[in-house]
């Protein structure tokens, strides 16, 4: 597996500085902004949102990476990042209204837009139950000086921070409350605790309100809102989720006749000569298309880097979209990265039910597919693991041939079945 220039920058670092070495003896250590451009531009070597972000040194010595001022950071054993929740929860209907023409919830293009969006709906008014909230603060701005404690691997350890940057995405006040807000327009199993953490420290110093940390993330038309609490403020690890909240702008709705229509009428297409899925996540799979439609071509190791997939993952969700025929891989400007196919850009630039429908019709002109949900439907049940693996047997599937193989594939067909099923209200 190639490394990427993070990894090879932090190489040539840890070598220099003797880093581990001095590691093996303190529980961290302050490394500048001025030593790491030596090999790379700071602020592309110390950005990771996701453990699958970081450098596989970090990885492998259990190493993170904390900015303590403008101009440093400290590497440690650091525990700096938080698991979202998977339980599943109702998604809520909303009105947009309908006299706004400068913003459109149907091409959500950015985090500021998802937050615009969010706001001018009354999501935020909803989720936060504050009746009058008003935009305040946002953007990039000092930390100011705090101190707190976070935990390592055997104790905790006490960082002093000063005048390190933060960016809020979006601040908006109440009657009772400040809340702030970290944005994202894709899907991701955790976050960076410090992109909640120093916002929050820094503004319960400066007034006497609560202060609301949020996390939004966006993707297929559903808005997703997390508020977190600090239980010891002075805690960087005492983080606990208050409520989440899913929320979409929806006009109709799929019941079950619309999916077993299509059941009934879609044409079989031969199997096309590709691997076959291993994607469990279909929301993924959406997602990363959305992000192509944003920047039209994107690079393997910029979906890697930028987002939360790890190289295996981005091979894996890439082909899958290319096999359902979404998605094209290939090179520019000697870079191997995707894009949308035609098809793939007339489906998303369609409302979100009818782009629902459409990505049903894809998965089920799989002939493997299409017998799961049939049988789905004659038992009441998703298939068993075992007659998923005969359906796939007779399906003639493009260099599938261990049992081993058809297992593992088997949970990706059983994870795009229930994405189906949930579409149903």
């Amino acid at each position: 597996m190639n490394k990427s220039k993070n990894d090879i920058a932090w190489e040539k670092l840890f070598e220099k500085y003797r880093i581990l070495e001095k590691l093996a003896n303190n529980e961290r250590i302050l490394i500048s902004s001025t030593e790491i451009n030596q090999f790379r531009e700071a602020r592309l070597m110390t950005k990771f949102d996701h453990r699958s972000q970081l450098p596989k040194l970090f990885i492998e010595h259990k190493l993170s990476i904390l900015p303590t001022s403008r101009g440093t950071y400290e590497i440690g054993m650091f525990e700096t990042f938080c698991d979202f929740n998977k339980e599943e929860v109702e998604v809520t209907s909303i009105e947009f209204p309908t006299f706004l023409e400068s913003i459109d919830h149907k091409d959500i293009t950015s985090e500021a837009i998802a937050i615009n969006c969010a706001f001018v709906s009354k999501i935020l008014h909803d989720f936060t139950g504050e009746e009058n909230l008003l935009p305040t603060v946002s953007g990039r701005m000092s930390s100011s000086l705090f101190d707190f404690t976070i935990n390592s691997q055997q104790n905790t350890v006490n960082i002093n921070v000063e005048n390190s940057q933060i960016e809020i995405d979006g601040g908006f006040e109440g009657d009772t409350s400040l809340i702030l807000i970290e944005a994202k327009n894709y899907i991701s199993d955790d976050f960076l605790i410090r992109q909640l953490y120093y916002p929050y420290r820094l503004w319960s110093n400066k007034i006497t309100k609560r202060v609301r940390p949020i996390f939004l993330t966006y993707s297929n038309g559903i808005f997703h809102l997390r508020e977190y609490e600090f239980t010891s403020p002075e805690l960087y690890n005492s983080i606990q989720l208050l409520h989440h909240k899913k929320y979409v702008v929806q006009e109709g709705s799929i019941n079950i006749e619309n999916i077993q229509n299509i059941l009934e009428t879609i044409q079989v297409i031969e199997e096309p000569e590709l691997p076959f899925p291993q994607a469990d996540s279909f929301e993924r799979i959406i997602n990363l298309c959305e992000l192509l439609k944003q920047r039209e071509f994107i690079c393997k190791d910029d979906i890697t880097q930028n987002y939360d997939f790890d190289h295996r993952q981005t091979d894996y969700y890439s082909n899958a979209a290319k096999y359902l025929g979404l998605v094209e891989v290939r090179s520019e400007n000697q870079q191997i990265g995707c894009s949308l196919s035609e098809n793939g850009i007339r489906i998303f630039n369609l409302p979100i039910i009818e782009r629902q429908l459409e990505f049903v019709k894809l998965i089920l002109s799989h002939s493997v597919f299409k017998n799961t949900l049939k049988l789905y439907f004659e038992k009441g049940d998703v298939p068993t693991k075992d007659e998923i693996v005969e359906i796939m047997r007779n399906a003639q599937l493009y260099k599938i041939n261990s049992e081993h193989t058809y297992k593992r594939r088997a949970s990706t067909i059983i994870s795009w079945i229930n994405w189906i099923l949930g579409l149903i209200e």
